[in-house]
C-alpha cells in the first residue's frame, strides 16, 4: 500500500489517496481543498478510484468531495451517520469562519466502526474515535503499520474540541483506547501538519505525555 498526501490550500487540509500497489485501486480520504490536485494525479497515474471515505464531517475535509464526483460521478461516498448532520450543514460551518461553499454530493454509504474496509487487495479496520466529531472514525492497516487518523491527534497536539459535537473528555477517551493501542511503530496520517508515530506522541505529546508523577491527563 501506498498513501500520498494532498494538503489544500486555507486550512491546510491533508487529503490522502490510498494507493493497492498490487491492483493500482485506490481510495480518496477526506477530499478537501487538495481534491482537485488528488484527482489529477488519480487520472496521470491510471488509478482506479474506488470510494471516497470520510473520517468526519468538518468543512476542511468534506469541501473537495464534488471535485471527486465530477471525476467519478458513481464513486460511492462513505460517512459515519453521526457526521451526518455537520455533512448537510456544511454550507452553516462555512459562514462560521465567514466562508462560502456549495452542497457536497450526498453520502451514499454508512460507515460501521469495527468493519473491515476494502479497495482493490488491500484494507483497513474502522475504529470509532468520537471527541473532536460526533461521528469521527479512523482506519488502521495493521498489516501495513499505519492509520488514517484525521483530526484525533496530530504531531504534538489533539484534534480541537470546541466545534460543535466537540468534547475533550470523550475525545481523550478516544485516544487512549483506540490510537495508543496501537503499536508504537505505527505511522499515522493526521488530517493536518506532518506524519507522526504512535510512540512519538505517546511519549512527546504534551496533551498525552504522563505529567510528573504518572498522571495521565
Amino acid at each position: 500500500m501506498e498513501i500520498r498526501t494532498f494538503t489544500g490550500a486555507g486550512f491546510g487540509e491533508n487529503a490522502y489517496l490510498a494507493v493497492c500497489t498490487e491492483t493500482k485501486a485506490c481510495v480518496a480520504i477526506d477530499p478537501g481543498a487538495g481534491a482537485r490536485v488528488l484527482v489529477r494525479y488519480v487520472e496521470s497515474q491510471s488509478l482506479f478510484l474506488e470510494a471516497v471515505w470520510l473520517t468526519h464531517a468538518h468543512l476542511d475535509h468534506i469541501e473537495g468531495v464534488h471535485e471527486v464526483r465530477a471525476y467519478a460521478p458513481e464513486v460511492p461516498i462513505w460517512l459515519h451517520p453521526d457526521d451526518l448532520g455537520l455533512y448537510r450543514g456544511v454550507q452553516r460551518q462555512a459562514a462560521m469562519f465567514g466562508l462560502r461553499t456549495e452542497a457536497q454530493p450526498e453520502p451514499t454509504h454508512e460507515i460501521v466502526p469495527g468493519s473491515q474496509m476494502s479497495f482493490g487487495a488491500c484494507g483497513f479496520e474502522v475504529r470509532f474515535t468520537p471527541g473532536h466529531a460526533p461521528g469521527h472514525v479512523v482506519f488502521v492497516s495493521p498489516e501495513h503499520s499505519l492509520a488514517i487518523v484525521g483530526d484525533v491527534v496530530f504531531q504534538g497536539s489533539i484534534g480541537r474540541t470546541d466545534l460543535p459535537g466537540g468534547d475533550f473528555h470523550t475525545l481523550m477517551k478516544s485516544i487512549r483506547g483506540e490510537i495508543l493501542t496501537l503499536p508504537d511503530d505505527t505511522v499515522l496520517y493526521p488530517g493536518h501538519g506532518p506524519e507522526t508515530t504512535v510512540g512519538m506522541e505517546r511519549l512527546g505529546n504534551p496533551f498525552l505525555a504522563p505529567h510528573y508523577g504518572g498522571e495521565l491527563a
